[in-house]
């Protein structure tokens, strides 16, 4: 599992590296089950404000990975024939 974080409050950041490990600033990395990472997923949602989020994760799919995106990015997820591709949302 792979939390990359832009903008992330210091509250969230403590929470994240209780929990993964931060190879680079703001990019968290760690091995968890599903229920763990649906646990740091609901914290992420949670507690992202003005920041955003990506969360990606190992998955039975076609790419092998799934993904959600948090806060205020312009891309976002989006499926596309059962295969998820990312679109980006138009400038404000």
């Amino acid at each position: 599992m792979a939390v990359i974080t832009n903008n992330a409050p210091p509250r969230l950041r403590g929470r994240l590296a209780v929990w993964l490990l931060e190879v680079r600033a703001g990019v968290y990395i760690g091995v968890y089950s599903a229920k763990t990472r649906a646990m740091i997923r609901d914290q992420i949602e949670t507690l992202i404000e003005d920041g955003d989020a990506v969360i990606a994760w190992s998955a039975p799919t076609d790419a092998g990975f799934d993904f959600e995106t948090f806060g205020r990015n312009r891309r976002e997820p989006v499926d596309f024939d059962g295969l998820k591709l990312v679109a980006f949302k138009p400038l404000p």
